[in-house]
């Protein structure tokens, strides 16, 4: 007798498929985008209009993170694009993309909620500008090694990255849980992250959305608001007494707080997908190249971990 199939198993033939697809040079382009290519002659607003629209910067930046190109070579590979299908349309110049990069407001593009949202949160560094590997190894850090941190939330049903800060690097995790809530429009259930983020705003952020955290609290953390006090129970102190009760390892596996590892999945494939590195130079333009690395990496995961579910 056969054994039931799992409810979410994967049929790995189409997945293998998707990833395979990945790779694939064929480019489907809206012929909308065409129609909306040049921006509008007449703005309304005083100075000289923009000769292309944000759809059209934001399409050459996308091939640019997609194959990793330098902005000269994405001016090129669009323009042999535009070639090949017989449109006669200008590509955006290098120059006009590393100006218009910081402009643009980037939509993730994650899929929309059914229900409520639970958030996974974590945060990486990206290098700017340093030194590689061996130069390190031989003769240690120069004053110029610069880098930035990452700061993502994930949602646990879907994987998809529905919230993106990218901050300097001193930063502190905790303050961006604020930013990143504020970009998800939907109902926030809970959140999930590591004793980083055990912090007072975290628990007064969630609170403010109804949703429930579920963080590690610090070794030694006390309870500030005992059972014989009368008012609602704080979310933290429910935390430190299950840690209390159950001993901290119990505690994760009953709350699924290992759930968490899927936000360090996320980096992993950024890194993987795209490489460490962040090209821009200019905050804002690094922030627009954080984003829309992001949305290609959730175009990724519908097509090869959510579609391909039984």
């Amino acid at each position: 007798m056969s054994a039931e199939p799992k409810p979410n198993a994967r049929d790995w033939a189409a997945y293998n498929r998707a990833l395979i697809e990945r790779g694939s040079l064929t480019v489907w382009i809206d012929e909308d985008a065409f129609s909306t290519w040049l921006g509008p002659r007449d703005t309304g607003t005083r100075g000289r209009p923009f000769v292309y629209s944000d759809s059209a910067v934001e399409m050459v930046l996308t091939l640019r993170e997609l194959y990793r190109l330098p902005l000269r070579s994405a001016q090129g590979f669009a323009r042999s694009i535009f070639r090949c299908i017989g449109v006669a349309l200008p590509v955006p110049d290098y120059s006009t993309l590393s100006r218009r990069a910081g402009r643009l407001a980037i939509d993730l593009g994650a899929a929309p909620a059914s229900g409520g949202r639970v958030l996974l949160i974590d945060s990486t560094g990206m290098k700017v500008f340093g030194e590689g590997e061996w130069k390190v190894r031989q003769h240690g850090y120069s004053k110029r090694r610069t880098w930035r941190k990452l700061h993502l939330a994930v949602d646990a049903a879907t994987q998809e990255v529905v919230a993106v800060v990218l901050t300097g690097n001193a930063a502190t995790d905790a303050a961006q849980v604020p930013e990143l809530f504020g970009e998800v429009d939907e109902a926030v259930e809970g959140i999930k992250a590591d004793g980083a983020y055990d912090q007072e705003s975290v628990y007064e952020a969630a609170k403010a959305r109804g949703a429930v955290p579920v963080i590690p609290p610090r070794r030694g953390a006390v309870i500030h608001k005992h059972g014989n006090k009368s008012g609602p129970k704080l979310a933290r102190d429910e935390n430190v007494r299950g840690v209390r009760r159950y001993g901290r390892k119990r505690w994760k596996q009953m709350t699924g707080y290992h759930e968490r590892s899927l936000s360090e999945t996320a980096m992993f494939r950024v890194k993987s997908a795209f490489g460490g590195h962040l090209k821009h130079r200019l905050l804002e333009s690094q922030r627009v190249e954080a984003r829309i690395k992001c949305k290609i990496l959730n175009r990724f995961t519908r097509l090869g971990l959510l579609t391909h579910r039984r």
